[in-house]
């Protein structure tokens, strides 16, 4: 009879665990899983404690309430490695956040503040708990993407050992360096905003698409993302959703359907290696849109002289940001996923005076709804073809075209190439010796679709474009899939301009014409 399945923190089958059913402190049953993860056995239904072992993974007691029959459990064990996450991910300066890393063995652990240089912040110290792999952490069983990761919660009480610091009081992203004496290294961020602006910019990093594509637990928005299927995975390709039939099948279905994904869990994507500096490309398939890119428009607003205060998405959800202290709002690379409050609190700020600079692509293109369990909700089913809505934000109230300038289109995506000038006469290109014809942004830090500063997935002006919207630029990406590079300005002085290219800001430090652009811009934004 199946009892249950075990599986990884990617929710893979797990093979050949030993484990152990007993009862009043003896072994009554011994088995192991099979290929597919399963754990059989023929026992009566009772409360068990269950031991489950596996080299190369945490060990682990589960007190198992079995029912013969019953729902299959979903055993969960966790691999050895070193991981780690703020929680909360971001705060104002002042504020407290707890570290929860996963170590097998004691590590080191370093605060460093990301700017154009990795500023030395402090030494937390070193951690070790005595007893044999003390540091490691345990996940829930389940599908604990929905509820996140619960660290330092088992077993790890103590009146003498905090797991909290105190954020900095300057504004800023910060990594914490976790490292063992092993060799191992792992580093997770940080935002700190400030507890009163400090400038006349504030850079929104993208958190909620950190999270939309953070598939720790198992589920992502792009993997299995309405919920876990009832059996873990055995071989990707044959089994998830995403593979089988149209590139856009897991979201197909009923927003209703698309269960919540927890902040907190680890983000393996936003790891930067300990020896990378802001100037190095940018390596991986995801590090390229997430935090790590990120991290390069910081290192070029600083090495330009532009002070300015960083903040997530939720704060500017929540209005911990107030925008109305800011001249200029600047988007990051993939700012993808919005909720309503804050598309419609940029809105009224744009008509009402602010500028906002959207130097990313396929940005504001899927509505999101933060929870009040640090988790959101994606409302990702995908427009029908004839039904008048350009993305799942249109479908849902709004183009984001309407605020952007522009939306996201397929053509043009997984390539990149330069910008062809179109508007040479515009106040954006002065200095910059440029002609209509001419192009720039041949130069980028962008290790997955190399190419140029319009790329990866680009956006195009649209009939829900603002009609003041002027082209300025567009990428020379294949089938007329380039970026198109606009600007808008209201007569009440807010204005809009977008870059709509996810590979711009892998351009900013080391592609000189690309940089004066985004000069430019932000100088007379800034008046």
């Amino acid at each position: 009879m199946l009892i249950g399945y075990v599986s990884d923190e990617d929710y893979t089958a797990l093979a050949d665990v030993a484990v152990d059913f007993e009862r009043g402190g003896r072994v009554v049953y011994s088995t192991r899983s099979t290929a597919t993860g399963a754990i059989l056995g023929d026992l009566p239904s009772r409360e068990y404690r269950v031991t489950l072992v596996k080299a190369g993974y945490g060990s682990k007691r589960v007190v198992l309430p079995y029912q013969a029959g019953g729902h299959a459990y979903s055993f969960r064990l966790l691999s050895d490695s070193l991981l780690g996450a703020m929680s909360p991910k971001w705060v104002t300066s002042g504020g407290r956040a707890e570290f929860c890393v996963h170590s097998v063995n004691p590590y080191r652990l370093s605060l460093y503040r990301y700017g154009l240089e990795k500023e030395f912040v402090k030494l937390i110290g070193w951690y070790d708990a005595h007893g044999a792999r003390s540091v490691m952490q345990i996940t829930p069983d389940g599908d604990y993407s929905q509820t996140g990761v619960a660290w330092n919660r088992v077993g790890w009480g103590s009146l003498h050992h905090t797991q909290t610091i105190e954020a900095p009081s300057r504004s800023g992203l910060y990594y914490l360096h976790a490292e063992t004496s092993q060799g191992e290294f792992f580093s997770f961020p940080w935002i700190v905003a400030p507890s009163e602006p400090t400038s006349k910019i504030a850079v929104v990093c993208a958190t909620n698409t950190w999270n939309a594509y953070n598939s720790f637990g198992g589920r992502s928005n792009y993997v299995n993302a309405r919920s876990l299927p009832a059996t873990p995975t055995v071989n990707s390709r044959q089994d998830l959703q995403r593979y089988h039939g149209g590139t856009y099948d897991e979201w197909l279905f009923p927003d209703s359907e698309y269960l919540p994904l927890s902040f907190d869990r680890p983000e393996k994507a936003n790891h930067i290696p300990k020896e990378t500096q802001a100037i190095d490309p940018i390596e991986g398939r995801d590090a390229c849109h997430l935090a790590p890119a990120e991290w390069r428009l910081l290192a070029w607003l600083e090495r330009e002289g532009f002070a300015y205060d960083v903040y997530s998405e939720s704060q500017l959800h929540d209005g911990t940001l107030d925008i109305d202290a800011y001249r200029v709002l600047l988007l990051p690379p993939h700012p993808e996923y919005w909720s309503r409050p804050m598309f419609e609190r940029v809105q009224t700020w744009v008509q009402g005076g602010g500028r906002l600079m959207y130097l990313g692509g396929n940005g504001l293109n899927c509505e999101v709804e933060l929870t009040s369990d640090n988790a959101m909700i994606c409302r990702t089913e995908m427009p029908k073809e004839g039904d008048g809505f350009e993305s799942r934000l249109h479908r849902r109230f709004a183009s984001e075209a309407s605020l952007l300038g522009a939306r996201f289109t397929e053509p043009g995506i997984m390539t990149a190439a330069p910008y062809q000038v179109e508007s040479a006469n515009h106040w954006a290109f002065e200095g910059a010796g440029l002609l209509n014809g001419d192009t720039f942004g041949e130069n980028s830090l962008h290790e997955r679709i190399p190419g140029g500063a319009s790329g990866h997935e680009t956006d195009k002006r649209s009939p829900q474009s603002p009609p003041e919207t002027i082209l300025l630029a567009r990428g020379l990406n294949p089938d007329e899939g380039g970026a198109e590079m606009t600007c808008y300005e209201l007569e009440g002085g807010g204005a809009v301009f977008s870059v709509g290219s996810i590979t711009y800001c892998a351009c900013l430090l080391v592609d000189e014409a690309t940089s004066l652009i985004t000069k430019n811009v932000l100088t007379r934004f800034l008046r």
